[in-house]
């Protein structure tokens, strides 16, 4: 893994977050990891490490999250990674989502990772180094029937990390965005997705493709510790990728969206190029 370094993870008491925080633990890291409920997260991670802190944290609230990126510095003197690995689904057609489900979503998986961002970027910038991973989904590239407000908070996410990429480099600063497939992890448990609390009949699509990703829990394709090694692999490399994504249908789903927007873009050129002067 190299160099020791500092590493501040959010989401970390489950899923492909927990697997971060233990694989990094475990080679000797410094981590200071994030959860809502810090319990749950001590728990968890089970150990004793003095290059543990765990932090019970509000992405959504400046405050909370200045004080957690303050005691991580506080506690080992820097920070070198920052993994914005916390959000959560929420599946449910825009009309079925209420306005506060909607903005709940964006808060915890877009203003969250924002939040970090800002309060992690000037100790970043002053030491003129640092890598920010931030955690987004092949649904921000290829969103699925009954996903739009998960889908377009994972775009965000990827939109803000590719401009985030240019802003900082003159700073000696990375940026990763990472855009796993479906991975063995709670994803698809209540606990880490939100369905409509007000489904609409008329939408038997949308609860269909709901039913057979559900299905899909605890039989996913992709293995969360391969994936957390990779994400820690990207720190050490002198030229990591802005985009990553993790999985094959990943893949497949990414290079079937860039094949089908080239001959859309393509088919409609004429139009395109007649708005010119």
């Amino acid at each position: 893994m190299g160099l020791k370094k500092v590493w501040f993870v959010t989401g970390a008491s489950k899923g492909l977050g927990l697997s971060l925080v233990n694989q990094l633990l475990k080679a000797g890291q410094s981590v200071a990891a994030t959860s809502r409920n810090v319990n749950d997260l001590i728990a968890a991670v089970n150990t004793n490490s003095e290059k543990f802190l765990p932090l019970a944290v509000d992405l959504s609230d400046e405050t909370s999250v200045e004080q957690a990126i303050n005691a991580t510095v506080a506690q080992f003197g820097k920070i070198d990674v920052v993994i914005n690995n916390a959000g959560y689904g929420i599946g449910g057609s825009i009309e079925e989502l209420t306005d506060k489900e909607t903005r709940s979503a964006f808060d915890v998986n877009v203003f969250g990772t924002l939040n970090v961002i800002r309060k992690a970027s000037p100790h970043l910038r002053a030491q003129r180094s640092g890598h920010i991973i931030n955690i987004a989904s092949i649904a921000g590239i290829v969103g699925a029937t009954g996903w739009a407000v998960y889908s377009s908070a994972k775009a965000a996410v990827i939109a803000l990390s590719e401009v985030l990429a240019e802003d900082v480099k003159a700073f000696g600063i990375k940026v990763t965005v990472v855009a796993p497939g479906a991975f063995r992890t709670s994803f698809l448990t209540p606990e880490s997705l939100a369905l409509a609390k007000n489904p609409i009949d008329a939408y038997e699509d949308v609860r269909s493709v709901h039913a057979k990703y559900l299905k899909m829990d605890g039989a996913q394709a992709g293995d969360p510790e391969k994936a957390a090694a990779a994400m820690i692999s990207l720190v050490s490399m002198p030229n990591p990728p802005i985009h990553l994504l993790l999985g094959n249908d990943a893949l497949q789903r990414a290079m079937v969206k860039a094949d089908a927007l080239t001959k859309e873009y393509q088919d409609w050129k004429a139009i395109t190029i007649s708005t010119d002067y």
